[in-house]
């Protein structure tokens, strides 16, 4: 064929194309959990074997148009103009170092064609843990305590765990209160017009909204129903990473914990 030995055996010496595997990784990490930004998606392809930093992580994603950012319709849940006790503020400068020693309670909405959806959710604040999750069309403290009843099922827990809400009506109802006290629950109540104080509740309602509600068209209560459990229980509790406990899975978390004795990380009741 006339071709100089050279040529014959001449091999490229270039490197594969690794910003088109990283992207299919991006793209399949994103696929699985839709609302993660650049920082948790760094995190799994970590988890996975990939090196690459965050920034390289935002270059691509901005490229191929894999950052968004959602609209929400908003409601208010809380009513705080009652006369029931208020009680005081237990979680300033409040070390936790295990499960069952704090959970925080709060409310919220999903919308719906007809209108919405109300969810009362409980977390472990250990390992962010959702433990108690109910859903109804009504806002009524018998929605909060099918949350709480469905988290002192699941964890048992002993006397002295620290309770802590906002001071809606539903939380400081005498129903509700009355539970807590059965249990031998410390109550806790957020100060008045402080989010921050229930930061831990917000910030999950913020990834349920963001990861899940916005990006599924819910049309009535059976859709959500139907869906919303599978996000709770396997993505979130089992999959989901973390920032702050160390960009772990809740569940994964509190399994280091128990398998150590002792807590991976520094928590506080403020963070």
């Amino acid at each position: 064929m006339d071709l100089p030995r050279s040529t014959y055996y001449y091999r490229s010496k270039s490197k594969p194309d690794g910003e088109q595997e990283l992207l299919e990784r991006i793209e399949a990490v994103i696929e699985e959990f839709p609302g993660y930004g650049y920082r948790r998606v760094t995190r799994e392809l970590h988890r996975q074997g990939f090196r690459d930093n965050h920034k390289k992580v935002l270059r691509i994603m901005k490229k191929h148009g894999l950052t968004k950012k959602l609209r929400c319709r908003w409601v208010c849940t809380t009513n705080s103009n009652h006369a029931y006790r208020i009680y005081p503020n237990l979680m300033p400068n409040l070390l936790v170092t295990g499960p069952n020693q704090l959970w925080v309670a709060d409310l919220t909405y999903i919308g719906i064609l007809s209108g919405f959806v109300y969810l009362a959710i409980v977390l472990d604040l250990f390992a962010r843990r959702l433990v108690g999750y109910a859903l109804s069309q009504r806002i009524d403290t018998a929605l909060c305590l099918e949350a709480l009843r469905m988290a002192l099922v699941q964890r048992k827990p002993p006397a002295g765990v620290i309770h802590h809400s906002d001071r809606g009506v539903q939380y400081a109802s005498g129903d509700y209160v009355e539970v807590l006290n059965e249990h031998g629950f410390r109550i806790s109540m957020a100060r008045k017009g402080n989010p921050y104080d229930n930061a831990a509740a917000e910030s999950f309602i913020k990834t349920l909204k963001s990861e899940e509600v916005y990006l599924w068209e819910y049309r009535t209560l059976n859709d959500v129903q139907n869906r919303l459990p599978y996000f709770l229980e396997e993505v979130y509790n089992h999959k989901r990473l973390h920032s702050s406990i160390g960009y772990v899975p809740p569940v994964e978390f509190e399994e280091m914990f128990y398998q150590t004795k002792s807590c991976p990380v520094t928590l506080t009741a403020s963070v």
